[in-house]
């Protein structure tokens, strides 16, 4: 039996410079896992055709949508459905999972800005 190797999350954290970068660390079924390390307000946006799972691993997000407010702490996640415009705000430092359809572009389908991370690399 092949022998599969563990990701060390802590050890991928480190190797991310810079915030609201996603990083690739796995794939799964079409899916990407990806972590990023954020800080303040991100863009309202939506992803058409793809559910977003957020997983707080450190400090609190508030993932803001046009009808309700949801705070996540660490060990707690939230799926944003489809189509829902949605805007993260990280107050303080986050250490955030992601898990979505590979391909799926951090500022949605029609929303591009300095924050837009159209490949993001994989660690």
């Amino acid at each position: 039996m092949k022998q599969i190797e563990a990701v060390d999350l802590s050890q991928k954290f480190a190797q991310i410079e810079g915030l609201w970068k996603p990083h690739v660390i796995a794939e799964c079924n079409g899916q990407e896992v990806k972590l990023a390390v954020i800080e303040g307000d991100f863009v309202w946006h939506h992803h058409e055709d793809a559910d977003e799972l957020f997983l707080v691993l450190e400090g609190q997000l508030d993932i803001e949508m046009r009808d309700r407010l949801v705070t996540l702490g660490p060990g707690q996640l939230h799926v944003v459905p489809r189509g829902t415009e949605h805007r993260p705000v990280a107050h303080g430092r986050v250490h955030l999972l992601m898990f979505e359809p590979a391909g799926t572009c951090n500022t949605g389908e029609e929303e591009v800005s300095e924050r837009t991370v159209p490949s993001p690399k994989k660690i």
